[in-house]
Parts: structure tokens; sequence; C-alpha cells
């Protein structure tokens, strides 16, 4: 038999395991329906419970913030080489209508009502094949970071080459701009941190994730001759004292900060979950 062959005859069996398990996991759920209805979660609230009550009961946090890069080999590697964060898992050649309607579908009612090509606006076009997605999740301790690349269908997963060309201007002034904070551990040398950052960061070619000053700088010799304690700006105003915190740029351009949240401030986040959880359980 041939590579071909072999080939069709697998693609045959996993289509038809997926069916069958399609099918079993249907008839599964459909049975279960009213089973779970019924049972209590943890809290006492049925799962019919559940969907009538307020929208933020629904909920059980956040579950990863995604981050659009030009380059996703380089951001890979920040992540997970100098951030240390782990590989969830990666998916990609995402195509078709149903992904270009889930994702873009304002963004093309946009542009139709602008008089517009869609892609003059950065609408990629998924839906034929032209551009396709990729992406990765990697998880830190308490959050999931899920990078995504849009490129066009003839350059490779990972490619230095995107779809659109990045943002231009990265100023974390602007309206929308978002950005990733990194929660730090309580008992680490912050400043020493920074320090490291940049380090590992230029080690692997990435010159351009530079930490904030907590003095004035106007050259970059300025900043990296500034002392080592003006990495980290330490909050003492009410009711914010206990802040720790330092502004970044991440090898993309995009806003990172690196926080510590001591004593007070983090006693206020604490109880304010735990009123949270108690308002919900009611």
């Amino acid at each position: 038999m041939t590579d071909e062959a072999d080939n069709a005859t697998d693609m045959g069996r996993r289509a038809l395991l997926q069916t069958a398990g399609a099918a079993v996991v249907t008839g599964l759920a459909g049975a279960a329906t009213d089973a779970r209805a019924a049972a209590p979660d943890a809290d006492g609230m049925s799962s019919a419970e559940r969907d009538e009550a307020p929208l933020g009961a629904r909920l059980q946090g956040v579950q990863h913030f995604g981050l659009t890069v030009q380059n996703m080999e380089r951001a890979y590697q920040f992540y997970t080489e100098v951030l240390g964060g782990t590989e969830v898992f990666r998916h990609g050649d995402f195509e078709g209508d149903g992904v270009q309607n889930t994702l873009l579908a304002d963004q093309e009612i946009e542009a139709h009502a602008r008089g517009v090509n869609p892609r003059t606006i950065g609408v990629p076009d998924l839906r034929s094949g032209a551009q396709r997605l990729d992406v990765r999740f990697i998880q830190f301790d308490n959050m999931v970071l899920e990078l995504l690349q849009y490129r066009e269908a003839d350059q490779p997963m990972g490619s230095a080459k995107s779809f659109a060309e990045p943002v231009e201007h990265m100023s974390p002034a602007f309206p929308r701009m978002m950005h990733i904070c990194f929660y730090v551990r309580d008992d680490v040398d912050f400043n020493k941190f920074i320090v490291d950052l940049e380090a590992e960061s230029a080690r692997c070619g990435m010159t351009q994730v530079r930490a904030n000053r907590t003095v004035r700088v106007t050259t970059e010799a300025d900043r990296k001759a500034a002392p080592r304690s003006t990495n980290t700006n330490r909050v003492t105003a009410e009711p914010s004292n206990g802040w720790e915190l330092i502004y970044c740029k991440g090898p993309e351009g995009e806003q990172l900060e690196f926080v510590k949240a001591l004593g007070p401030v983090k006693k206020r986040f604490s109880e304010a979950l735990a009123k949270r959880q108690q308002k919900i359980v009611r």
C-alpha cells in the first residue's frame, strides 16, 4: 500500500472515530441534561437556577488574555523561556466562514458601512483561506496567555511576518490600549528582578524589552545609568498603598506591568474577593 493510501485510510479511520465519538458524547450529554439541571453545585445552586441568576454568578473568573503578535516565535520565546510560562497547546491554520464570522463580523460590518475593502482597516480574509490564524496558549500560575498571529496563507506557522503591520504608537494612554500584568512573589527583590529580566531578554536578542524608571530620563543612556533603586515605584498613598510596580515593553511592543500587592492593598483585594464570593453564593 502506498503512503498516500495509508494516509487516506488513516484519515478515514479518524473521521469515523470522530463521528462515532461525537454521537456518543451527544447521546450522553442529552441523557445527562436533566440530571445536571437538578444537581446543585458546590455553592448549592443547580444549573437551572444558575441560568436565571445574575450574569456575575454565571462566571468563574477570567480564563485567558489574548495578545496578537507580529512574530510568533519571538513572542513565544519571551513568554516561555524568559518569563517561564508553560505551553498548554497550540493550534493553527484556522480558516473558513465560521471563524471569519465569529471573530471579525463586527469589523466587516464597519467596513461595509464605510464603503471600503475590509483589508484597508486590517481585516484578514480567513473566509477564503487567503490568510490564516494560529494560536498558542501559555500557562502561568494564575493566568493563561493566548498568543495569536494572523498571517498570509503562504507564510509558515511561527513566521516573523504577520498579515497586518503592528500599531505604530504603543502608549498606554491610548483608549482601548490594554496591558498584561504579572504578579511578582512577595519575597522577590523587585529591583533585581527587572535587572535580570532586561539581561535575559537581551541575551535572547530582545533588546527592546526595557523597563521604565521612577526618575526622569531623556535618553537610553540615562535610563541604563539610573540607580537600580529607581526600577521600582512603591506607592504609599491611600487607597493604593502597598503597590509596587514596574512598567515595561514586551518584545512585540506590548505593554507589560509587573506588580507586588503588599500590606493594605493586598488586604483590600482579599476582602473584595471574599465579599464577591459571599454575594454569588447568596
